[in-house]
């Protein structure tokens, strides 16, 4: 490290310094011993970061082996042991072969895979609750769960389907289907608003306010945020270029000030001494996880809402094939997008046409 001090300071703490001095006497160095030794796991993961970085031991997917240690804990929430059986199952032959199929867990993926095991598991203790079998179920069982609890409880569409193809349930149960074009989205003043704040204020640090523009200007989803690294991005002289999707976009000022601040001050740490990554995260050698940025960003906006509404605005700027080659969006999802602007376009002009008809008074000009 070019400054130790912060390297000192965190080997000085307590459970720092006895993490260390276990593994020292360790038989071995291997992620089994790691996983065996006392500690406090956020020490045990970061150290675990380090030596990987380091090659000291080999990579893993730790999103991989968390989730199965999770899986396994959450098991015991369950009351009858045939219900445990079946969400066994569900995680060992769904979502865990899914991950195995990965090359690397996504966060998102790891969240919303705990997420759907924590739904079905309330809902089978509910069917015990009214000593209902799995078996029997009916419709009319699923409508009226989902409609006595808090809106996570449609997440109920991961697991129904699977157990209709395990042939666990009736064929015909399923889970009313989200309505698209529902999401909150940010209106075109939000917009302007939001961005007069990431560019011409500090209340964001030159990261968060890099990524936020990311989000609110070019609708990027913060799972590709997170992933851009500085091969993404050249710096030339006077143009600053960000290269999303299949398009390069040179940034005007002030848009590229975030991205000048973050290249001219280069951060190598023990945990990020060779790493590209624009957006660096806690963990050694990776970068910033989608839901810390989420929250980084949210004293400004909502990520989802932002990026919606940016995506409403530019399907108005051009055809529906190159916005979405432009952005990295499937042509379908802009086109979704293009239906609900012109929808709103269409409206705005038939009030017009209703405001200009006979025995109405014409707008006033402000």
């Amino acid at each position: 490290m070019k400054r130790a001090n912060s390297g000192v300071t965190w080997i000085q703490q307590g459970h720092v310094d006895g993490f260390l001095r276990a593994l020292a006497a360790a038989p071995s160095i291997s992620h089994e011993a790691l996983d065996d030794l006392p500690g406090v796991d956020r020490t045990r993961s970061y150290v675990r970061g380090l030596m990987v970085e380091h090659d000291v031991l080999p990579a893993r997917d730790e999103r991989a082996i968390r989730y199965g240690q999770w899986a396994a804990a959450a098991l015991a929430r369950l009351q009858s042991d045939e219900h445990r059986d079946v969400i066994r199952r569900y995680v060992r032959w769904y979502h865990q072969r899914r991950m195995n199929e990965m090359t690397s867990v996504p966060d998102g993926t790891y969240l919303r895979s705990k997420q759907s095991v924590t739904v079905a598991i309330e809902f089978l203790n509910w069917l015990d609750d009214h000593t209902l079998r799995l078996d029997e179920i009916a419709q009319e069982h699923v409508d009226a769960w989902i409609a006595d609890g808090p809106s996570t409880r449609k997440f109920l569409d991961r697991f129904l389907p699977w157990a209709v193809k395990s042939r666990l349930v009736r064929p015909d149960l399923q889970v009313p289907a989200h309505r698209r074009g529902t999401s909150p989205k940010f209106s075109k003043p939000a917009q302007d608003d939001a961005v007069e704040r990431v560019v011409h204020t500090n209340e964001l640090s030159a990261r968060d306010r890099a990524a936020a523009i990311l989000v609110i200007v070019f609708a990027q989803q913060i799972e590709d945020v997170i992933k851009l690294t500085w091969g993404d991005i050249a710096i030339v002289n006077e143009v600053v270029t960000v290269s999303l999707g299949k398009t390069t976009f040179a940034l005007p000022s002030p848009l590229d000030g975030p991205f000048r601040e973050l290249a001219a001050a280069p951060v190598l740490t023990a945990a990020h001494p060779r790493d590209n990554w624009v957006f660096r995260g806690y963990s050694p050698g990776r970068h910033i996880t989608g839901s810390s940025l989420r929250i980084s960003l949210k004293a400004l906006f909502a990520t989802r809402a932002a990026r919606l509404g940016t995506l409403h605005e530019l399907t108005k700027l051009g055809p529906v094939p190159i916005v979405a080659d432009a952005l990295g969006y499937s042509t379908t999802t802009i086109e979704r997008h293009a239906i609900g602007s012109a929808a709103v376009y269409s409206e705005y002009i038939a009030s017009i046409k209703s405001v200009g008809a006979p025995g109405r008074r014409p707008p006033e000009v402000t």
